[in-house]
């Protein structure tokens, strides 16, 4: 079997291991390396963990996602009742601070606003990600952090050492007043996000360009 059919029939069992995927409603082929997903799924938190699933499976360096959202009739909800949702979980989440707003259009949901953390952004949008009726979700949210990025190179290069994924002497950290640049190469998509997710937790920073590559 050539690596794009191991790849292929990789994905393919993984996707039938996640619980919440119906694995037999979603295409998978390989391109130059790079996992093509198709079909039609009934609810976004599907759609995500499809391509989540496809990210996890050895020598997978990228997915291309072309899989289609249909709502069935009875999870199909109105624009309001989805922004009311929302609002109503980001209240009752700690982690969520209060200067997010939200956006529906036709199940689209926009998140805007600021956080002082990373961490915050991102359980902002898993709050929204398993809504009934969200189609699709777009991240604005800007990170303003309270304090300065000083010294943060050093601090970010010695939390990817404790880090246990994560090969340090792969990776080279760059800094540009807040923005993190991160180059070299790691061994799976899990360790490229272990290292990004290292850098964002720095105080100070507010952008992290990844260009680590996946290599094997």
């Amino acid at each position: 079997m050539n690596t794009a059919s191991m790849m292929k029939s990789n994905v393919e069992q993984e996707l039938r291991w996640d619980p919440s995927v119906h694995a037999e409603k979603i295409g998978v082929s390989v391109n130059m390396g790079v996992v093509e997903l198709d079909g039609h799924v009934g609810s976004f938190y599907e759609k995500w963990a499809a391509e989540q699933a496809a990210l996890r499976v050895i020598n997978v360096s990228s997915v291309a996602s072309e899989i289609i959202v249909d709502l069935p009739l009875d999870g199909v909800r109105t624009d309001e009742d989805i922004a009311s949702a929302a609002s109503s979980h980001f209240n009752w989440n700690l982690l969520v601070p209060n200067t997010i707003k939200v956006q529906v259009a036709k199940g689209y949901v926009t998140l805007s606003g600021t956080t002082e953390w990373q961490y915050q952004r991102e359980e902002a949008e898993r709050v929204i990600r398993s809504l009934s009726g969200v189609t699709d979700v777009s991240n604005n949210i800007e990170l303003k952090p309270k304090v300065s990025a000083n010294g943060v190179k050093v601090k970010i290069e010695e939390a990817l050492k404790r880090d246990a994924q994560i090969e340090a002497k792969n990776v080279e950290v760059e800094t540009a007043g807040n923005i993190v640049t991160l180059r070299g190469h790691v061994h799976s998509w899990r360790e490229r996000e272990d290292a990004e997710h290292a850098a964002f937790g720095a105080p100070g920073v507010t952008g992290v360009v990844n260009l680590l590559t996946v290599s094997h």
